[in-house]
């Protein structure tokens, strides 16, 4: 019966092999995802939208294509090599940003604006499934052996039939003590239990998953929620989590989602962030204060004579990873750098943001700017997420001077 109940919601039911290779599953997760011409679209994805439809062909910054080239096959170093060409065109498409968002509404362009980049990308895709397969089968010895190289990739976007399996391995989720515990918690009493329902119907209200009172999606969330209120009676519940909690109930069972959140809160900062006092929260914005002091004077001090304090805009940032900022398709390619970045990727977002939007910011008044954060910038690059995180990886971050 459960198995029916998530049948078209996560899509392992079938085995994916390689050219003379035996299909091999090291980790016990069940079978991997079918390549793309033998599956339909999932039932319950964040990348559903149409401009997702290139989530494998992305522009973060990249290593050489031949920076582990001692470890990788012919057929990986010519990947590379496609996914690097699209990186030029991109970089070079990126000069007309600015015109593009010119009016501050999604125009609906192209991702990649160039015809012959456009003509291969079935090909790149396709492509991209076998090394996605690869990686899952080979994980620890990519883990070990190609990490630059896989950091890469994951910048450049998690297919997202393979996220729930690589969202797993990343967090080292996968058979956790916690997970046979999970059903006892159901039966038991939560005392956060009344201000999850009330929180349950604010989650996501327009994804088709959640809609509805008696939704699977609320059930789900629900019991996700109260399980980790009742193992972590400290931080208990807190509302901001839920959105992270119901991005994973997008990609897999509740089961699986609730290690992978109990893995983020413990060793992503998650949990420090959401304790009673917030104390890691009011330190995440004044490590952002003091990058946005260093690196956009002008704007920091506009922000100051108009009492437009850091906390305002970017608290929400910092605690729900932008899942309540930009449109799903944006933001779970933000959370596929974090699961394997850590919360630096907040930052490095959070100020290419606003360098890319001084000009117009310095020019509004307190109420101007508000309603510029909340109308303006979570859509500026619903069609072109590649961009974002290219200018994410251009922003100046040291990671040494952050912590001191």
């Amino acid at each position: 019966v459960r198995r029916k109940r998530w049948e078209g919601h996560i899509l392992l039911t079938l085995t994916f092999g390689f050219p003379g290779e035996t299909p091999r599953n090291p980790r016990g997760f069940g079978a991997l995802p079918a390549p793309p011409a033998a599956m339909a679209s999932p039932a319950v994805s964040p990348d559903s939208s149409s401009h997702e439809a290139l989530s494998s062909v992305n522009s973060a910054p990249a290593c050489s294509p031949t920076s582990d080239s001692e470890n990788l096959s012919p057929d990986e170093l010519e990947l590379l090599a496609k996914l690097e060409e699209q990186n030029r065109l991109l970089e070079a498409d990126s000069k007309s940003m600015r015109s593009m968002n010119g009016s501050r509404r999604n125009s609906g362009s192209s991702l990649v604006s160039s015809s012959s980049a456009s003509s291969n990308l079935s090909h790149l895709e396709e492509d991209t499934w076998i090394l996605w397969g690869r990686i899952v089968n080979e994980w620890d010895e990519w883990r070990k052996k190609k990490e630059k190289l896989l950091k890469e990739l994951i910048r450049k976007g998690i297919p997202h039939h393979f996220r729930a399996i690589v969202w797993q391995l990343l967090c080292s989720a996968t058979d956790m003590p916690v997970k046979n515990q999970y059903s006892e918690l159901l039966k038991m009493s939560s005392p956060c239990e009344k201000l999850i329902r009330r929180d349950i119907a604010r989650t996501y209200p327009e994804h088709e998953f959640f809609k509805g009172q008696d939704s699977l999606g609320q059930e789900v969330l629900f019991n996700v929620m109260k399980a980790y209120s009742l193992v972590d009676r400290e931080v208990g519940y807190c509302q901001g989590s839920a959105f992270i909690v119901g991005l994973l109930l997008m990609q897999m069972p509740e089961e699986e989602a609730f290690c992978v959140f109990v893995k983020l809160m413990q060793e992503y900062r998650l949990r420090e962030l959401f304790k009673p006092s917030m104390a890691e929260l009011g330190l995440c914005i004044y490590q952002f204060e003091y990058m946005l002091q260093e690196q956009l004077p002008e704007l920091n001090i506009h922000f100051r004579s108009q009492s437009f304090l850091t906390s305002m805009y970017a608290s929400s940032w910092f605690l729900t990873l932008f899942l309540t900022t930009f449109p799903l398709p944006v933001a779970t390619r933000v959370f596929d750098i974090f699961m394997y970045e850590g919360l630096e990727i907040v930052f490095r977002v959070g100020m290419a943001l606003l360098q890319f939007n001084q000009a117009e910011l310095v020019q509004l008044d307190m109420e101007g700017m508000s309603q510029y954060f909340q109308k303006v910038i979570p859509h500026q690059f619903d069609s072109c997420p590649d961009k974002l995180i290219l200018r994410a990886f251009q922003v100046k971050y040291n990671p040494k001077k952050m912590k001191r």
